[in-house]
């Protein structure tokens, strides 16, 4: 049975891919550095703002002083236009409407930096109940270390390991999901590859909300 199904943002729920890469990019431009093509951001996000502009930046210039420079420009620019292309996946909503339904109960656990992430949640999914919203947070380890997974399970007293789901679309949600214990479901909709999902042998991977759905429902009966 499935009490708790516990979702990443970035590339499971919402593709952010244009945004984030323009705000970066904007950023590098402040800083004197070569722009990179969108594509390229689907495998330089999802380990947290600081490890995106690392993987952005140049080699030589990868110090703490231009990083800091790269979060203010991000952030000032992402903050006004994180919702310009910034849409919901294909059959996201009718999924989290089936859930709610169900009674299951939702939450998200992301790597994106916590003001961010409630705002994205309150913009496109505020007709939804979450148990908690999760991000990145001063002090707190990021994916794939579990205590994220760890306490969006607290968050919905009487929840175990064993009755919850997490669903990601990159190899760190998979590490994150295996070193919690709990269900893990790849979506291949989202930033990365098949292929990458496979390689840590998660629950299912599926190839789209509904699959993701379907397969949970069964779980129920």
């Amino acid at each position: 049975m499935t009490k708790l199904v516990i979702f990443d943002l970035d590339g499971t729920l919402l593709n952010t891919i244009e945004d984030l890469a323009r705000a970066c990019n904007y950023a590098l431009g402040k800083c004197g550095c070569p722009e990179h093509a969108t594509q390229e951001y689907n495998m330089l996000v999802g380990r947290g703002i600081t490890n995106l502009f690392k993987g952005a930046l140049p080699p030589h210039r990868r110090t703490d002083e231009c990083i800091e420079q790269m979060r203010r420009h991000f952030l000032h620019y992402y903050g006004m236009h994180k919702c310009d292309f910034t849409r919901p996946y294909n059959g996201i909503m009718p999924m989290l409407d089936r859930l709610s339904a169900s009674g299951v109960s939702l939450a998200i656990a992301s790597n994106k930096y916590q003001e961010g992430t409630e705002e994205l949640v309150k913009k496109f999914f505020w007709k939804y109940e979450f148990a908690c919203i999760l991000g990145q947070r001063e002090g707190k380890p990021i994916k794939p270390d579990p205590s994220v997974i760890f306490e969006a399970i607290n968050a919905v007293p009487g929840t175990s390991v064993d009755e919850t789901v997490y669903c990601g679309d990159s190899d760190v949600d998979m590490q994150t999901g295996m070193n919690a214990g709990v269900r893990t479901a790849g979506a291949s909709w989202g930033f990365r590859t098949t292929e990458e999902l496979q390689a840590y042998g998660p629950w299912m991977i599926a190839g789209s909300p509904e699959e993701l759905c379907d397969r949970i429902m069964q779980q129920e009966q």
